[in-house]
């Protein structure tokens, strides 16, 4: 049997605005309710399904990484700069603004709401360039 990535869990202290930061930036459909979960569908049947966490409740931020194309960065790396998000073109944060040339590809790190760091690139690493 192949093994496939299905779903992860991304905690949220709102996951309707963290579900719906991450559909529009994406430009994806909205997120549908699964139980406890506001499931976002990606390619190949993936989904990020956002709970809720109690009040007070700490999240610890996570990173997600998501393999885009030319014109599919384009517009995302667009909607950031329209909402003035920060973004970085280092995971460590010292290249603030700008974005970054791996492998010939363009690569980008921004925080959704809940503090989680989300990247998107046009070229897997390690692929050469």
């Amino acid at each position: 049997m192949a093994i496939t990535f299905n779903h992860t869990i991304v905690a949220a202290e709102d996951r309707r605005r963290s579900a719906d930061f991450f559909t529009e930036l994406f430009g994806l459909p909205p997120a549908r309710e699964f139980g406890p979960f506001l499931a976002v569908e990606l390619n190949h049947g993936v989904s990020l399904d956002y709970a809720q966490v109690a009040p007070g409740e700490d999240i610890r931020p996570q990173h997600y990484a998501f393999l885009v194309s030319e014109e599919e960065f384009d517009a995302i790396y667009g909607r950031i700069r329209e909402r003035g998000l920060q973004h970085w073109a280092d995971p460590h944060g010292q290249h603030p603004g700008e974005i970054n040339h791996h492998d010939g590809g363009r690569g980008v790190y921004f925080q959704d709401p809940a503090g989680h760091y989300l990247e998107i690139i046009t070229r897997p690493y390690g692929s050469g360039g």
